[in-house]
C-alpha cells in the first residue's frame, strides 16, 4: 500500500527525496509538526496590513494529521506555527484550529528548536518541519522530517535543497493550492492509517469525539524573541 500511494504522488508530480520507506520510518518518530506561514498555507501575497489567506481544506487535512498521530500514541502531537512577521491571520487560523503555540518575528527560526527541548521536552530528531523559503533552512537542516512546499519560481532553491539534503518531500502543488493537504494525506498514508482516520471521522464518536474534545481545551499562546530570548506574548 505504501509503494503504491508513493508513485501515486509521484505520478502527479511530488519529489521524494527520501526514499518513501525511510520518509514512513521518519515519520513513526514524529511528536511535533510546525509550519511556516507565508508560502505554505498560502501563496505569499501580502496587503499592507499583512493579512492572508488560508484554505479549509488545509484545515482539515493538519487535523486528520494530528488524529492520525492521536489514534496511534494516544496523544495529540504537539503543533506550531512559526513565522518571520506578523501575520494576524497566521494567529487567527491557530486558534480555531487550537495549536498550541504560535512563534512569530522570528528570523532566525532553528533557535526555537532548543526552546522546544528546554520547555516542551521535544527534541529535533522529533520534529516534522513544513517549509518554503530561504528564511526556514537552518531550521530545516536540523528537524528530522522536512515537506519544502513548491514554487515554480524557485528552481535554483529547489535545487540547493536537494543538493544540501534539507528537504524529504517537495510537494507537486504550491501554496496557494492546497499543498498542506497534500503532504497531510501524503502523511496519514504513510503512516498506515488513512481508512481508519477517514471512517472515524465519518463516525464522529468512539475514537474521533474524545479526540476533538481533547483539542478543543488546547489554548494557543503567542511568542516572539526578544533580546535573544523567546517571550511569551498576550494578543
Amino acid at each position: 500500500m505504501e509503494n503504491l500511494i508513493a508513485s501515486q504522488f509521484k505520478d502527479a508530480g511530488g519529489q521524494f527525496i527520501l526514499p518513501a520507506e525511510e520518509l514512513q520510518k521518519k515519520l513513526k518518530g514524529v511528536k511535533a509538526i510546525i509550519f511556516d506561514w507565508d508560502g505554505v498555507f498560502h501563496s505569499g501575497y501580502k496587503n499592507e496590513n499583512q493579512s492572508s489567506l488560508f484554505s479549509e481544506a488545509d484545515s482539515m487535512g493538519v487535523n486528520m494529521l494530528r488524529f492520525s498521530y492521536y489514534l496511534m500514541n494516544q496523544t495529540i502531537p504537539y503543533t506550531a506555527i512559526i513565522t518571520g512577521e506578523n501575520n494576524k491571520t497566521a494567529f487567527h487560523w491557530a486558534e480555531r484550529e487550537h495549536l498550541d503555540d504560535v512563534f512569530y518575528k522570528i528570523k532566525d527560526k532553528v533557535e526555537i528548536l532548543n526552546w522546544l527541548a528546554e520547555n516542551k521536552g521535544i527534541k529535533k530528531e522529533e520534529v516534522l518541519f513544513v517549509f518554503d523559503d530561504i528564511l526556514d533552512l537552518s531550521m530545516a537542516k536540523e528537524c528530522e522530517v522536512r515537506y519544502m512546499i513548491n514554487r515554480s519560481a524557485s528552481i535554483a532553491l529547489h535545487d540547493y535543497c536537494i543538493t544540501k539534503k534539507l528537504c524529504d518531500y517537495i510537494s507537486f502543488n504550491d501554496g496557494g493550492n492546497h499543498a498542506v493537504r497534500e503532504i497531510s494525506e501524503l502523511s496519514i498514508n504513510l503512516l498506515g492509517n488513512w481508512n481508519q482516520v477517514i471512517e472515524e471521522r465519518m463516525k464522529y464518536n468512539d475514537l474521533y469525539s474524545p479526540y476533538i474534545s481533547k483539542r478543543q481545551d488546547i489554548k494557543t499562546d503567542f511568542y516572539t524573541l526578544e533580546a535573544g530570548k523567546v517571550v511569551l506574548k498576550a494578543q
